[in-house]
């Protein structure tokens, strides 16, 4: 037997071998199953990472497209909304000109009639001093006989003039 197999280093040396290759076996399956295990649960993580990634790119797109469609909406209501200030206002001016117009009208027809009057009254106060100047003319100037023959022409021209 060579010399190296008598020295009890190698044979611890031997033994430690086995001894590693009988962990190795034995430890290997665990070994392995643990890292397969591990890269099982890596990978499932990684998939679960990637999934709600995509959950999360959709749930942004999908923000997204509110946000837009919430900026178009309210866009179009402050359209709306101007348009509808725009018509109220023109609606307002014209029923601001029709107002006018009827108070000018009023005015008008206010002053025709204050005119009317006054004239009616201007007519009436003249009749009145034109019948009272008469009276005193034909009570200064006029005798009985005429008195009376003016009368009875005035009585008998009556007729024709009420019709």
């Amino acid at each position: 037997m060579p010399e190296f197999m008598r020295d009890a280093e190698f044979w611890v040396l031997v033994a430690f071998v086995i001894a590693i290759a009988f962990l190795v076996y034995k430890a290997g399956g665990i070994i392995t199953g643990a890292l397969d295990q591990r890269a099982v649960k890596i990978k499932g993580e990684l998939d679960e990472a990637r999934r709600l990634r995509e959950e999360a790119q959709a749930a942004l797109a999908e923000y997204q497209r509110k946000q837009r469609d919430a900026l178009n909406e309210a866009a179009g209501i402050i359209a709306h909304a101007k348009a509808e200030a725009e018509r109220i206002a023109a609606q307002g001016a014209r029923d601001i000109e029709a107002a006018i117009e009827r108070r000018r009208r009023l005015a008008v027809e206010k002053i025709a009639l204050a005119e009317a009057k006054a004239l009616g009254e201007l007519r009436s106060a003249a009749v009145d001093l034109a019948v009272a100047a008469l009276r005193r003319a034909l009570a200064q100037d006029l005798d009985a006989q005429r008195r009376t023959a003016l009368i009875d022409e005035a009585i008998a021209n009556l007729p024709p003039t009420l019709h």
